[in-house]
């Protein structure tokens, strides 16, 4: 096992720390998969109000962005006739802000416009019984590309060219843990680990002084294991080897085929959420630059034939224990 330390301790954290709390938790279902919630609360602590304001807020988020719903935002945006300029919520205005931001700082590679291609592939609310064929993804494509939208930031608005459609799964689930971590904040929860579908945010430190460790998802037995320090930092997983190869490249329209597991820390698990399916699928040279460039803390497993790489960035490097980094 390899353990990863965050640079810094935020001293601010001392102040609401309690021993003698303990870790409750809660759970439930959204999104497809479920979220997970471990917080530092005493121990007459009733979890009946947090938990249904955390549905509350979750409900909230699926209403603006989720793809499976007709009547979400996202939904209605989708449908709107070509020319149409579409007012954003403050949640979807954010996500799409980043969205697009990444999806220019990584020459594409993450695209929040690419529905047309997820639907034809089957990972979306369209149901399909086999692949889609050459003349298939070149239409998608065709109607697909966030280069197509006009986007008024400071006038939370998107302009819908015609045809194309919105998926924000590769950023929402991040943007929903982020969310998450600031309601428990606002409910004077500080200390507290929010899970949805894989990506994570750890805040403060556990009852016991402990961070909130969580390991990296290492599917493959030739790569040692990483367990890393949440303290005010998020994780999120790109990978194929849970649900299949569902990351798509915007750029061919076809799935990514070399991206075993791509994780990404930051303090942001929205942004953590977007890179790592930037990254993923971006080849090895092109990944490695982008990430250093970039200066995220990234440990990938690529294939290469039938074995796997393992790639740790500089920026993750800095953050393994002394006897943890990679000898030279």
């Amino acid at each position: 096992m390899r353990f990863a330390v965050p640079l810094e301790i935020d001293p601010t954290c001392f102040a609401t720390w309690r021993q003698d709390n303990q870790v409750a938790s809660m759970d439930g279902e959204t999104m497809g998969t479920a979220w997970h919630v471990k917080l530092s609360a005493p121990a007459d602590f009733d979890r009946r109000p947090l938990k249904a304001a955390i549905e509350a807020r979750l409900e909230a988020i699926l209403a603006q962005m989720s793809h499976w719903r007709e009547d979400s935002v996202l939904g209605r945006f989708n449908r709107a006739p070509g020319g149409t300029w579409y007012a954003l919520p403050a949640d979807f205005a954010l996500v799409m802000d980043a969205a697009l931001d990444i999806a220019e700082r990584s020459a594409g590679a993450f695209d929040p416009a690419i529905g047309a291609l997820v639907d034809i592939w089957g990972h979306g609310p369209v149901q399909t019984t086999r692949p889609p064929d050459r003349t298939e993804i070149e239409q998608a494509m065709a109607v697909s590309g966030f280069t197509r939208l006009a986007h008024d930031r400071d006038a939370r608005r998107l302009r819908q060219p015609g045809g194309l459609h919105l998926d924000l799964s590769g950023i929402a689930k991040g943007f929903a843990v982020d969310a998450l971590s600031r309601l428990l904040r606002e409910s004077c929860f500080h200390h507290a680990l929010v899970e949805i579908g894989g990506e994570l945010f750890g805040s403060g430190l556990r009852p016991d002084g402990d961070p909130w460790w969580v390991d990296l998802e290492t599917p493959a037995d030739s790569v040692i294991p990483m367990r890393v320090a949440l303290h005010q930092l998020a994780a999120a997983t790109s990978g194929d080897y849970v649900r299949g190869r569902h990351t798509i490249d915007p750029r061919s329209g076809l799935p990514v085929e070399h991206a075993m597991a791509v994780t990404v820390i930051h303090p942001s698990a929205m942004l953590a959420d977007a890179w790592a399916t930037a990254l993923s699928v971006h080849t090895q040279g092109v990944m490695q630059a982008l990430a250093t460039r970039e200066k995220l803390a990234v440990r990938a497993l690529i294939r290469r034939g039938e074995s796997i790489a393992e790639w740790i960035s500089p920026a993750l490097q800095s953050m393994l224990e002394p006897e943890d980094q990679p000898r030279g």
